[in-house]
């Protein structure tokens, strides 16, 4: 009987088992929810084809294009002009910048002068004889010499007779000499040929002068000109009809110019052709010489073409579009890669959707939503 008081609670165990097997089948399977993948919020721009401006962006020293080294070609003290020689010092086109001593200079030209009418005044009575018609002419010049002016240019000999008296009585021989002597005193004299600053000087006013010293150095502030080397396979995309843009980082402002000339050899290190632009510094002091400048080259313009923020560009020929609510990877074309952006010209057609921002850890196919920005907005 032992053994049947033992064998009734297996049984009610093995019956609950068999119970709660049946109870779990009889249940009907849910089905399992796939997870949904989460579309991808990302800024577009709707491409629109049109004319594309390229441009080309170069660095470069402002320098003058007129630096002009003084040299003296006569001897004396050294006085003072209308503007102090000193560096530093601007000055006006047409300002007396220096002088030289000319008084034994000016003394020696008059001397010569009077030579040269006493030899006049010898062969005017032959010509009075002679040539009475040429003899009015000739008596003009004569009395229009004078110690204070220059010498007017002799008048035309009418035949060969009146050249045979001039030159017997030394009159062509002393006129040459006093015109010798005209144009070595201007040597005493330093005229400001341009408006511009004075950069060194060698010698002060006091100092003595002598033929082959140097005096000092000016540059011209009224033509300015950056050179800049710009790589041989961009020379092709300048518009040299366009103006050029000028900055700095050293100093504030916008400066406009244009391309003056362009290098015919190549720099066979850095492969580039030296750019020579002239800059308008529109009445500025503050444009120095020497300023370090950034200048945006227009270049030609491309047509059917789209202009893109370098960032949207991967492995320099792909870019991600939107379609049908899918990221689209999507081969183009190249048309010019630029300093910030890249200009596209194939494998995109109006109306795509673009994406402009960097995307990481995504696939073609994957889900994606356009962000448009609106235009004028942040």
């Amino acid at each position: 009987m032992k053994w049947k008081i033992l064998l009734w609670p297996a049984l009610i165990i093995v019956g609950g088992f068999v119970l709660m097997k049946l109870l779990l089948s009889s249940r009907s399977e849910q089905p399992r929810r796939t997870p949904q993948a989460r579309p991808r919020v990302v800024n577009v721009e709707v491409v629109k084809l049109g004319y594309v401006p390229s441009k080309i962006v170069a660095f470069g020293r402002l320098k003058t294009a007129q630096p002009v080294i003084l040299y003296s070609e006569a001897s004396g003290i050294l006085l003072a002009g209308e503007v102090p020689f000193q560096p530093a010092q601007s000055f006006r086109k047409g300002d007396l910048l220096l002088k030289i001593d000319d008084r034994q200079v000016k003394l020696d030209l008059n001397s010569a002068k009077s030579d040269f009418l006493t030899a006049l005044a010898t062969v005017l009575p032959e010509i009075k004889v002679d040539f009475p018609e040429e003899y009015e002419i000739w008596q003009n010049y004569f009395d229009q010499v004078s110690f204070d002016q220059k010498l007017q240019p002799l008048p035309e000999a009418a035949n060969q007779k009146i050249k045979l008296f001039l030159s017997r009585f030394n009159v062509y021989k002393l006129y040459f000499q006093v015109r010798n002597l005209e144009i070595f005193i201007n040597k005493h004299i330093f005229i400001a040929p341009f408006a511009g600053s004075i950069v060194t000087t060698d010698l002060r006013v006091g100092s003595t002068a002598r033929p082959g010293t140097k005096l000092g150095e000016i540059i011209n502030l009224e033509q300015m000109e950056v050179e800049v080397p710009v790589a041989a396979e961009d020379i092709q995309w300048i518009d040299q009809t366009t103006p050029v843009v000028f900055t700095s980082s050293e100093l504030s402002g916008e400066w406009r110019g244009k391309i003056k000339r362009i290098g015919k050899s190549i720099d066979e290190r850095t492969q580039t052709v030296p750019l020579f632009m002239a800059v308008n510094r529109n009445g500025e002091e503050t444009l120095y010489n020497g300023v370090f400048l950034k200048a945006e080259i227009p270049g030609k313009t491309i047509p059917d073409a789209y202009l893109i923020p370098h960032r949207a560009l991967y492995n320099e020929k792909y870019v991600y579009m939107i379609k049908k609510g899918k990221l689209d990877f999507r081969e183009v074309k190249v048309a010019r890669d630029q300093e910030d952006t890249v200009i596209l010209k194939g494998g995109i057609t109006n109306g795509d959707s673009l994406v402009l921002d960097v995307l990481q850890g995504v696939a073609p196919g994957m889900p994606a939503q356009a962000r448009i920005p609106i235009e004028g907005g942040e």
